[in-house]
């Protein structure tokens, strides 16, 4: 087993006070391995990156036509939310078409983590939803294909037909058999693979023809990077940056994926030690490494060679990639 490779480090003053490591897999469009650091082998649960995994039988099964989604609506089915309004109130409509509530989410109840959302909430004395939930994109369209299916309520369990949808889709975009799922924290279970299979299947939806499902996913991804994510968070702010050439999706614990279509490209990574901006800068400099991402535009620079401040607005140190992920 290799060990994981360098992905940031944190100065403060003269001194490299920290480095985070991780696995990165660069894919082409035949699920080769391009380029790699640390172990592709190793096995990860990539969490919500593998979203747009999801809900590949909302579409495939016909459900997502039958039902009239919308770009917008495929675009929250592979989202992790912020929970602004932008987000609560496309959900709630498209539930509300289904003739459902709230109540019917197998999701928890979520603080919002929209601060506008969350404080207009305190001001009313009124507790989060499920809906606030930032899988709630993803429970929808479970919603949808259960409803499709004629399932039964707890879409949820490994052994209900929507699971069973998705570990057979899992497996088939990754070419492996999984050996076996975490619970995840929507409750919903979060199938497992090695590294190399999840940049296997996200080459796999970057190289997938015009009008397939995993195209129609990634495409609307393109399209409302808004709805991905949110205001301030890297999914949105890095595929904008990319002006729409690019999907991304960041996953807990340090986990994010990179789909680029023009160039039959799949990209995840893990950070070993579980952190987001561990994460979002070796993803960053991978996209700034493969020629995607301008390594100067703003949101680029949030996330490498990004300065770090204390209370006092003073800068005191600076977030940097390894220089094996740039070069």
């Amino acid at each position: 087993m290799t060990a994981p490779a360098p992905f940031a480090e944190i100065w403060r003053g003269p001194f490299l006070e920290s480095v985070h490591s991780g696995h990165a897999v660069i894919c082409d469009s035949s699920g080769q391995i391009v380029e790699a650091w640390g172990d592709p082998t190793t096995v990860v649960l990539p969490r919500s990156s593998s979203k747009m995994i999801q809900a590949l039988p909302l579409v495939r099964s016909g459900a997502a036509d039958a039902f009239g989604l919308t770009t917008k609506q495929l675009a929250l089915a592979c989202a992790s939310h912020q929970g602004a309004h932008i987000h609560v109130d496309s959900v709630g409509a498209w539930i509300k078409e289904l003739g459902l509530s709230d109540d019917d989410f197998c999701c928890g109840p979520e603080e919002s983590r929209d601060r506008a959302m969350r404080d207009e909430q305190i001001r009313a004395h009124e507790s989060p939803c499920r809906i606030h939930n930032n899988c709630s994109g993803k429970h929808a369209g479970f919603l949808t294909l259960t409803r499709h299916l004629g399932a039964g309520p707890n879409y949820v369990a490994p052994d209900h037909p929507v699971q069973k949808a998705c570990l057979e889709a899992f497996e088939q975009v990754t070419q492996e058999t999984s050996p076996g799922f975490g619970i995840d924290g929507c409750s919903a279970p979060n199938y497992a693979a090695t590294l190399h299979g999840i940049a296997r299947a996200m080459a796999h939806y970057a190289a997938a023809p015009e009008g397939s499902a995993e195209a129609r996913l990634h495409e609307a991804m393109r399209l409302h990077p808004e709805l991905v994510a949110g205001d301030g968070r890297a999914c949105t702010e890095l595929m904008r940056a990319c002006d729409g050439k690019v999907a991304l999706k960041t996953g807990a614990e340090g986990f994010f994926i990179a789909i680029i279509p023009e160039r039959g490209i799949g990209i995840a990574l893990k950070a070993a030690c579980g952190t987001t901006r561990a994460a979002e800068a070796a993803l960053a400099a991978l996209l700034v490494r493969l020629g995607v991402l301008d390594a100067n535009h703003p949101a680029t620079l949030k996330r490498i060679n990004a300065p770090i401040k204390n209370w006092d607005g003073l800068i005191t140190g600076v977030l940097k990639p390894a220089a094996g992920l740039l070069a």
